[in-house]
């Protein structure tokens, strides 16, 4: 079903992965699974299982009416279980659901949809790790302006903020691939012991868990939610980091900075007024989606005290923020990849924004240059200290303030300080990280 919205905030692959018809079929799944892996142990003939497989197809079923038949029941397995028991009809349909409770059903599609869409999201961050990776190793020796609490501070390099992003975005990849062990069937009926198939239970459990390429859980998990909280957990991280890249973006492709933007096809960017616009839409809509994931987490965690075996509504709790965190973090991650393909550098840009301070980021290596040649650690500190305030307020650029101040001047020509202050030579160990930041990358293919 689309919405309104859906172009913004529901954006990429991950969306139809957990679309109605994407639970609905894997809900089905878990019932085909179910009826091949009786007949593999033996509960079942394996005639009827096949039976039972055939009619688990989405398309037979209406997620609608199956939506709308949930309210009986309170949850949508027990009217899809009804519909396909009609659909498989005669001796066969007498087997289907055999042994099983409505939270099996829905848990296992939970874990088959996550599973599904994770994938998905680790291709589009595995691209933006593609895309910075390359950004991060052209623009190593790039100057730019190192930014704390929104100020100038010192230089670093374009690559290094790159290698940032990338580092960010590797670990939070790293979260969703751990969560591949955890993807756990869950089969367990009424309260979690398998008692309506016997001893023969286990062996079933076993089955379906091979059968559907899930975990086998030590004991069902009907009541023990932190694999939900897991994937919360790893979900909010990578939106985290796509947030983290975005709003730097954003504010890089500022008018007053520029040192970015993002060129994207005819009229992407654009205003519903002002004509002169160009804004960095892909980075503001990946920020957007990102910022559903805090309270969608909250909601998830804030539902898994699950009391006794079976819980009195905060499993319910969890199907729609499960499903509204992957669409978030899907578009998230979707529209980042999208920005990363449209930006543009600007290397000129960022040399001219270095250079609006007239050299005051690149002080403080001038009075390790002093200290150097013998000057007194505070004698010098307070020199510079006086020339940078003398630069601030209108008294010329610092290097020929600093050549002239009697304390400076007389260790340090103009020469040198021109040196010192220039912000090509002054990006500490920037290349040097972003080496670290690419290999570890390669070390992880």
């Amino acid at each position: 079903m689309s919405d309104l919205f859906d172009g913004v905030l529901a954006a990429g692959p991950v969306r139809e992965l957990v679309a109605d018809a994407a639970w609905l079929q894997a809900m089905l799944d878990f019932e085909a699974a179910l009826a091949r892996a009786q007949a593999e142990v033996g509960v079942v003939p394996a005639e009827h299982a096949e039976a039972i497989a055939a009619q688990c197809r989405a398309e037979h079923y209406s997620a609608a009416d199956v939506g709308a038949r949930a309210a009986g029941i309170g949850n949508p397995a027990g009217p899809l279980v009804r519909a396909l028991t009609a659909r498989v009809g005669g001796a066969a349909a007498g087997h289907v659901h055999q042994g099983a409770t409505s939270q099996d059903v829905v848990d296992t599609a939970a874990v088959l949809v996550t599973r599904a869409a994770v994938g998905a999201l680790l291709a589009d961050l595995g691209a933006c790790g593609d895309l910075l990776a390359r950004l991060a190793a052209e623009h190593a020796e790039t100057p730019q302006a190192g930014r704390t609490l929104l100020q100038q501070a010192l230089p670093v390099t374009f690559g290094f903020t790159a290698a940032g992003w990338l580092s960010g975005l590797d670990a939070a990849a790293a979260r969703l691939r751990a969560l591949g062990p955890r993807f756990a069937v869950q089969y367990g009926g009424a309260a979690g012991t398998l008692a309506a198939l016997g001893e023969r239970g286990p062996a079933v459990l076993a089955a379906l868990a091979r059968r559907l390429d899930l975990a086998e859980p030590v004991l069902p998990w009907h009541t023990e939610r932190g694999r939900v909280g897991e994937v919360a957990g790893a979900l909010a991280a990578v939106c985290g980091a796509v947030a983290k890249v975005a709003g730097d973006v954003v504010l890089l492709a500022q008018t007053e900075v520029a040192e970015v933007a993002e060129h994207g096809p005819e009229g992407s960017g654009g205003s519903s007024t002002l004509p002169h616009k160009r804004n960095p839409v892909a980075a503001v809509a990946a920020s957007a989606a990102a910022a559903q994931a805090p309270g969608l987490v909250a909601t998830l965690l804030a539902a898994a005290a699950h009391e006794h075996q079976r819980a009195a509504g905060s499993w319910h709790a969890e199907w729609r923020p499960l499903t509204g965190l992957l669409r978030a973090t899907g578009s998230a991650v979707w529209w980042l990849r999208t920005c990363l393909e449209r930006l543009r550098v600007d290397p000129a840009r960022m040399r001219a924004n270095l250079d609006l301070t007239g050299g005051l980021l690149l002080a403080e290596r001038v009075t390790a240059a002093l200290v150097a040649e013998g000057v007194g650690r505070l004698d010098a500190h307070d020199a510079v200290t006086a020339c940078c305030r003398r630069t601030a307020g209108g008294g010329g650029p610092l290097v020929d303030v600093l050549a002239g101040d009697p304390l400076v001047g007389a260790h340090l020509d103009r020469g040198r300080l021109a040196g010192l202050l220039d912000p090509a030579t002054g990006t500490g160990n920037a290349r040097v990280f972003v080496e670290r930041v690419l290999a570890a990358r390669e070390a992880e293919k």
